[in-house]
């Protein structure tokens, strides 16, 4: 006898501050159109094929950045098209993955023609070769200031902030239902090295000699923590070491309550796999991919200038052209992962597996992808002999903040 419980809730899986990060990418992209016309046109006012040239290539970068933004624009016109049936929250992946491609495009051909010039020289006009590549470089920085929202949203990719962009999440707690009252447990490091606290939902602590806090870490290593009383709440007495990545279990009066911890990164690995806006990525590498360049252009036009060494000119591009190459190349590596929907978070996964067999049940199946920046999809089977049923296993599981659309198969044996 098995029984299946899907969530009924809506499929709009767009990333947090998706509105915001569309609306950097238009401001960009007006940035970009305003210099490529500017520069078309006075290069055929004033006889300047070099700023032509180069108003042209700015027409690819605009052009680049547009494809970001009509996904951005496409995703949230249809968020609610119920033909897309886990949302349109890829879209950004997708773009992202297009965008990767024309990334790698751009470095064979900045190498090819860097390759040709080394070869067979040609003359350069330094006089308005280098003003012009300071001009594109000054409106990259632009670009990739406005993209970063002016510099207002480094905390959350970086910082040590709450929520999921913080380095432990701080407003993660963990309610736990028992017969006395309801408990809440969370870790706490705010200006302090992190340790338990531990609460009842009335905001009164319970007596500290009752409870006692045992952690299990994926290794298998078990630690116990005291408890002391802090007036309102209870905290451990010793601090918790790193990584906070452990099924935690709350020990009142000799019964146990055990709940799960994620360990939060600073948006690399895993987590950030989960969490990451591969859109904006896309966006913003195609921005620093044209500063690096202009960087090295301009170097290599100044050396050649001073000391005549036009190889260096095209050495530079080289350089570009391979840094580019890989910048594309982890791109690729990444949305591709997504598109083919490859595990995104391998801590979601063993957490979803501890929280599920930590009563003797047996997890039969677990399929787990991302739906779009910041949310997960799981299906879960599981075998149980207790008569648990499909609700119980998705309480359980709503202590992934991670996991926006759930699927629970509750196959009964005896």
């Amino acid at each position: 006898m098995s029984e299946t419980l899907a969530a009924s809730h809506s499929h709009v899986f767009l990333g947090e501050g998706h509105d915001r990060s569309e609306r950097r990418t238009w401001a960009v992209i007006w940035l970009c159109g305003a210099m490529m016309a500017l520069e078309i046109v006075g290069g055929l006012l004033f006889g300047s094929i070099a700023l032509v040239a180069d108003g042209l290539h700015m027409s690819t970068h605009a052009g680049a950045l547009l494809l970001a933004a009509l996904a951005y624009t496409f995703a949230r016109r249809r968020a609610g098209d119920a033909r897309y049936t886990f949302g349109t929250g890829k879209f950004g992946d997708l773009a992202g993955f297009t965008s990767a491609i024309v990334l790698a495009m751009i470095a064979i051909l900045i190498g090819y023609e860097s390759v040709t010039r080394l070869f067979a020289p040609v003359p350069i006009h330094f006089a308005e070769a280098i003003p012009i590549a300071c001009l594109g470089l000054a409106v990259n920085v632009a670009s990739a200031w406005l993209l970063s929202g002016g510099g207002h949203d480094h905390a959350h990719s970086h910082g040590h902030g709450h929520g999921h962009g913080g380095v432990h999440d701080h407003g993660e707690e963990h309610r736990i239902p028992t017969p006395e009252a309801g408990l809440v447990l969370s870790v706490f490091e705010d200006d302090h090295p992190p340790v338990f606290r531990l609460r009842t939902e009335s905001g009164v602590a319970p007596p500290a000699s009752r409870v006692l806090i045992e952690t299990v870490r994926p290794d298998g290593t078990r630690q116990t923590f005291a408890m002391e009383d802090r007036g309102d709440h209870l905290q451990s007495v010793d601090e918790i070491p790193e990584p906070h990545a452990f099924q935690a279990t709350v020990r009142v009066e000799g019964r146990g309550y055990p709940v799960v911890f994620e360990e939060h990164g600073h948006g690399h690995g895993a987590h950030g796999t989960a969490h990451r806006d591969n859109n904006m990525r896309a966006a913003v590498i195609h921005v620093m991919a044209d500063a690096a360049v202009s960087v090295l252009v301009i170097s290599g036009l100044l050396l050649a200038r001073t000391f005549g060494w036009l190889w260096m000119d095209p050495l530079a591009g080289m350089v570009g052209a391979c840094v580019i190459a890989s910048w594309s190349y982890g791109l690729i590596r990444d949305t591709g992962a997504i598109l083919l929907d490859m595990n995104p978070d391998s801590r979601v996964s063993e957490g979803v597996r501890r929280a599920i067999q930590q009563e003797g049940d047996r997890l039969t199946d677990l399929h787990i992808w991302r739906l779009g920046p910041g949310h997960l999809g799981a299906i879960v089977s599981v075998e149980t002999g207790a008569g648990h049923d499909a609700s119980f296993y998705r309480e359980k599981l709503a202590r992934f903040p991670t996991l926006s659309h759930v699927t629970v198969e509750v196959q009964r044996v005896a």
